[in-house]
């Protein structure tokens, strides 16, 4: 078993059982197989799949993702600039979205999986 930290665990996208094995077969910044999670642990055998659909439910913690991406773009563009045009607003968020959607889409499916999933980390 490891020693990680469950925070460090979640940032480095591993099992919430071992702490050890990827979620994810390639890394979580690419934009290749976006959606795919390995069926199980290859360290500990845990399941990623407790039932047929169950990362579904990761789209509402995207959602989340994306407002607060949203708003804090446009917080910033306030902050920054004197009366920002729309198109202004609508490109950065654009462009933004576009930058950040391999992270928001994984770490919306890890932090579902931590919070609803069924696995629990077991430190000896």
């Amino acid at each position: 078993m490891s020693n990680k930290s469950t925070f460090r665990a979640i940032l480095g996208a591993k099992c919430p059982q071992c702490h050890e094995g990827d979620l994810f077969s390639v890394p979580v910044n690419s934009y290749r197989k976006l959606s795919d999670v390995n069926k199980s642990c290859s360290e500990c055998g845990a399941n990623f799949h407790a039932e047929p659909d169950f990362y579904y439910g990761a789209m509402y913690v995207s959602y989340g993702f994306s407002v607060a991406l949203v708003i804090t773009t446009m917080v910033a563009l306030n902050i920054l600039m004197d009366k920002p045009e729309l198109w202004m607003y609508l490109t950065t968020v654009g462009l933004s979205n576009i930058i950040l959607m391999p992270l928001m889409l994984r770490y919306s499916k890890v932090l579902y999986l931590y919070n609803v999933g069924k696995l629990k980390y077991r430190g000896y």
